[in-house]
């Protein structure tokens, strides 16, 4: 079982951050969190790194009923996407499989939130 959930697309890595924040939403997820990896990198290392964004995205129901089910879950979310320009490959985006992230807890609740998360994460990386 992968990690990730992945697919490289064309266009420019601004296009392709909005459609994914505009597909989330679609989906129910706000985003909690935002890294720029490449700002963040040059900031503190003075290192020059490719652009990389990390998104922390949250549905507020579902994170809602895997916490009331586990509480020590959030040490697990929010959930992770990643959109990153991979030069001539094109611009990657990359969403955390919840159900790989947390097959390790032994809980029948959050196994059912996690692969609707999952559904709902392939139907967003999918649709960028």
């Amino acid at each position: 079982m992968s990690y990730h959930i992945s697919r490289t697309v064309t266009g420019s890595f601004d296009d392709v951050v909005a459609k994914t924040r505009e597909e989330l939403s679609k989906e129910g997820f706000g985003v909690l969190t935002e890294i720029d990896v490449k700002a963040t990198l040059k900031k503190k290392l003075d290192a020059d790194f490719r652009p990389y964004l990390i998104l922390g995205a949250c549905n507020p129901p579902l994170a809602h009923r895997a916490l009331t089910a586990e509480d020590k879950l959030g040490v697990l979310l929010p959930c992770n996407v990643v959109v990153q320009d991979k030069g001539e490959e094109g611009i990657e985006i990359s969403a955390m499989d919840p159900a790989a992230a947390m097959s390790m807890i032994d809980s029948a609740e959050v196994g059912e939130v996690a692969r609707i998360v999952r559904d709902k994460m392939e139907k967003v990386v999918n649709a960028v």
